[in-house]
């Protein structure tokens, strides 16, 4: 999609793939996300009191509406990011599950711990954790996809008992909008809301905040960030990615060329976790190279239905996947297939790039974009140490037949999640963290019961086991023979093991 600025308090929401306009939103100013999220610290107690029990009705209720106004959805969301319909329809159906998943746990995550005691100091007390929301979680959601991102935050951050303020991407706010109209809908308690506008906004929004959720470029990440640092508030980035696949000699070669495909051109390449960049094993380089570029050539892009491929969402991004692609061929590089614009609107061509390297962009800065470069590789250990160098670190795949292999080099691998012989699998495994390694973030999502306890603050509560004296031994008054059984008491629980230890240096010794 591309906005336009009609004055200094409103957008026009354009169709990537022709130029109509879908829309026309309003900009909120700071005062106008002050006022948003007063409102819902206003609702928030109320929401935390009623417990996770009665806030899962509420989810359910909201997942059952989204999955009514599918269609609805789907419609809209093609229209503002250009996305092909079976793209669009991951988001308006199986984002779902985020909500399921959290509804259906949020009593048993939510419950108060009991802590095993770890020595004899603490062993006459009973130790719990107890889990408490933090009142505003700020969410700033990114364009390539309005729903899935947005639900995969707003789903445990509510279940946990947080009111939610939203700020979808300036390029695709009207889908993410309509979704939570969809919570209004249903009148479920007012907790979670929306702003509409760019950086001052969103600026506005993490100043407002208890915690903040950003998922964007790293770039705008480190600002994001610093802000946070200097109010001493709790963030979580989910930043850009250079995703390597690897191909090894004894990979099926007819499902790694399908995988790396869909996993390179899913969403037209606008994808956190998007297969980047691919390693091949010389001794299968050229069928792997062979099977991809017939694959590719094959995919049909355009908006009506049947095609493969749709539009990006903005001409800025356009604008990065030509500049790598003709970067990489004025290095020596060839496109064996597509590396063209599309005539109209924001498409670029499926494209894979050979005879690429690591002084080319295409390699090393994340395009974001409907491009597959693949690089020859000498061996494994070739692909490893190249997979590895690079800035970023979200996710990565390996392709083989040796799963005792395919585990060794996945822990090799500098990346927050490795998918063997599969991509994105890692996306909608709520079980697993989602989180990025060096610059592509930091804190993760998702995760189980650490998914719902990231958006809470732990209080560790101490209680007597035993009835308990007027005074304990360490209490005042000071005095000599206290002290002598008190440090008696210390020396025998800190000494636990001494024996042993004494032992061992004896053995040290010999």
């Amino acid at each position: 999609m591309t906005t336009t600025t009609t004055s200094n308090s409103a957008l026009e929401v354009r169709n990537p793939s022709d130029g109509q306009l879908v829309g026309t939103v309003s900009v909120d100013d700071r005062d106008a996300v002050n006022r948003r999220a007063t409102q819902l610290r206003l609702a928030q107690r109320a929401w935390a009191e009623a417990g996770p029990r009665q806030r899962s009705k509420w989810l359910r209720l909201w997942r059952d509406w989204i999955l009514t106004h599918s269609d609805e959805l789907t419609d809209l969301l093609q229209a503002e990011t250009g996305k092909v319909r079976p793209d669009a329809l991951v988001e308006t159906t199986a984002s779902c599950e985020f909500i399921t998943y959290y509804a259906d746990h949020a009593e048993e995550f939510l419950a108060d711990e009991r802590v095993k005691t770890a020595g004899l100091l603490s062993l006459p007390k009973r130790l719990s954790k107890i889990y408490q929301p933090y009142p505003l979680v700020g969410l700033i959601t990114p364009w390539n996809f309005p729903i899935t991102l947005f639900l995969m935050d707003a789903a445990p951050a509510l279940a946990a008992g947080c009111a939610v303020l939203a700020k979808p991407s300036e390029e695709t706010p009207l889908t993410c909008a309509r979704v939570i109209d969809g919570w209004r809908e249903i009148g479920a308690p007012p907790v979670l809301a929306h702003v509409t506008g760019a950086g001052d906004t969103g600026a506005a929004v993490v100043d407002a905040a208890d915690f903040v959720q950003f998922t964007g470029s790293t770039a705008t990440g480190r600002q994001v960030a610093l802000r946070c640092a200097e109010q001493l508030k709790p963030v979580s980035l989910e930043l850009g990615g250079k995703d390597p696949a690897i191909v090894l000699e004894d990979a099926d070669l007819a499902r790694a060329v399908e995988g790396v495909a869909w996993g390179g051109l899913f969403n037209a390449g606008q994808v956190c976790i998007s297969v980047e960049r691919v390693y091949v094993v010389a001794a299968v380089y050229e069928e792997f190279v062979a099977r991809l570029t017939q694959r590719v050539q094959s995919l049909t892009q355009g908006a009506d239905a049947g095609n493969d491929v749709g539009a990006m969402v903005t001409a800025r991004q356009v604008d990065i996947a030509d500049r790598h692609v003709s970067e990489a061929v004025a290095a020596g590089a060839k496109v064996v297939a597509g590396g063209k614009r599309g005539a109209a609107g924001n498409y670029y061509t499926p494209t894979v790039l050979v005879d690429v390297d690591h002084t080319m962009s295409c390699m090393t800065e994340e395009t974001f974009g409907p491009t597959i470069p693949v690089m020859c590789v000498a061996d494994e250990e070739e692909a490893i140490r190249l997979a590895n160098d690079s800035t970023y670190g979200l996710s990565a795949t390996v392709w083989t037949r040796d799963r005792a292999r395919a585990r060794r080099v996945a822990r090799r691998l500098e990346a927050g999640a490795v998918n063997i012989n599969d991509v994105f699998s890692n996306l909608f495994a709520m079980t697993l963290p989602h989180s990025g390694w060096k610059a592509s973030g930091m804190g993760a999502r998702l995760g189980g019961a650490d998914g719902l306890h990231k958006y809470c603050r732990v209080r560790a509560v101490t209680e007597p086991r035993l009835p308990v004296l007027a005074r304990e031994l360490t209490w005042y008054p000071y005095s000599a023979w206290r002290t002598a059984i008190t440090a008696k008491i210390m020396r025998a629980a800190a000494g636990r093991g001494l024996s042993q230890r004494l032992g061992q240096n004896k053995e040290h010794r010999r």
